[in-house]
């Protein structure tokens, strides 16, 4: 049986945390910043944890996670 590929592009945005869940970064803070509060900006700084429903989607891509 051949071996299983990671998914290149998954394993650049997901990170798996000590517990098993998954960590990405948040959406809306690449351009068009100017305009955008502080307190929004500091709070996508911030990861998130990917939802309950995407886990195992994520975890079929990232095999040797």
């Amino acid at each position: 049986m051949p071996k299983m590929k990671t998914n290149k592009s998954a394993a650049k945005r997901f990170k798996i945390t000590g517990k098993g869940k998954i960590k990405r970064r948040r959406a809306n803070k690449s351009h068009l910043n100017e305009e955008k509060p502080s307190k929004r900006k500091r709070r996508l700084r911030r990861p998130a944890l990917v939802s309950e429903k995407e886990v195992k989607k994520i975890k079929k891509l990232l095999p040797y996670a």
